[in-house]
């Protein structure tokens, strides 16, 4: 009773072909593979960009930015 025979097997991919139809599961495999392959172009792409600016280089920027245009100014 514990164990499932091919019966039971049988009868569950009956259901799930009902459920979703013939050619509903692999459409769905292909959608889940392309998104894998972005999700993999995705992690690639942020290890080949430059490290980001922090909060104390943005910091900086902002507050020679008034002085310069004073100087231009002046």
């Amino acid at each position: 009773m514990g164990s499932f025979s091919i019966w039971h097997w049988l009868i569950v991919l009956v259901v799930v072909l009902l459920l979703f139809g013939r050619g509903k599961i692999p459409e769905l495999m292909g959608d889940m593979a392309k998104g894998i392959k972005s999700f993999k172009k995705g992690m690639a792409d942020d290890e080949d960009e430059k490290p980001a600016k922090t909060v104390e280089h943005q910091a900086d920027e902002a507050i020679e930015t008034p002085k310069s245009s004073k100087k231009k100014a002046g």
